[in-house]
Order: structure tokens, then sequence, then C-alpha cells
């Protein structure tokens, strides 16, 4: 088992940690596994969406009992990362953070589920596809450092 210091330590931001940084979290742990500590912030942290809940579960992750966070505590924490990741869609979200710089920091945007529209099952299906799309990437960031 890895020592705390040792493991890569990331951040995944987005507006209000109720998606999309919740989905990359769940999926570094899983995928990552013990190379990583993990955790996902927002700048207004809000409730985690439902359909984002939903999702995860048919995927097998239980997301209820996660409590989004402020990027700004964990910052005021002097809490420091390897990687911090942004998933907000900068083009949508201005209030998608940037930090001063002593680490990596990556912007993978992705559209918020709160914008979803259409009837509930295509609101499900789009938020299913952000879920695949996201951890596809995670999959593609584990291999990266993997091989570095």
């Amino acid at each position: 088992m890895m020592s705390d210091d040792n493991k890569i330590k990331v951040l995944f931001i987005c507006v209000r940690n109720s998606g999309r940084s919740q989905i990359a979290e769940a999926y570094l742990k899983k995928i990552g596994s013990e190379r990583f500590e993990v955790e996902s912030a927002g700048y207004k942290p809000e409730a985690i969406n439902p359909l984002v809940l939903k999702v995860m579960e048919e995927d097998g992750f239980d997301l209820s009992g996660n409590k989004p966070q402020s990027a700004w505590d964990l910052f005021k924490e002097g809490k420091l990362f390897q990687y911090i990741i942004t998933v907000c869609d900068r083009a949508h979200e201005e209030e998608c953070p940037l930090f001063p710089k002593p680490f990596v920091q990556l912007h993978w945007p992705y559209p918020d589920p709160e914008t979803f529209t259409g009837t509930d099952s295509e609101k499900l299906e789009q938020t299913r596809e952000l879920r695949d799309a996201i951890k596809e990437r995670i999959e593609k960031f584990v291999a990266d450092i993997d091989n570095s």
C-alpha cells in the first residue's frame, strides 16, 4: 500500500460540485485505485443532481452520501494538489474557477447536467453520455500517468 505522501493528489472542480466533478472523482477513485488521493469541489456547492445519482447507481456507485464541498474551503485549509482539473464548460460558466499554480491545471469541458433539456428519459440519456465520456477521459488520464 502506498503512503499518502506518494499518492497523486487530484482535485476535480465544477461550479456546483453536483455532477461532473462528482462523477470524475468516483471514477478516478475506482480506476486509479490506491495511487490517487481524489477530491472534488465546487465554487457554489449544491446537492448532487438526481440524474447523476441515478446514472452512477446504474454503474455501481452510490453517491447519495457524498457531501458537495467548496473549492475555496480546501484552499483555505492549505490543501495542495498535483492536478487540478476543471470539468466545467468555461464557454457557459464564467464562475469556472482558475487557481494560482504550483500544480498542473487541466481543463476538460463538459456540459452541466442542470442544462439538459427534453423529457426525463432524454435528460437521463444525456446524463449517461456525460458519465461515459468522463469515465473514458479518466481511463485515459490514468493510462497516461502510468506511461509517463
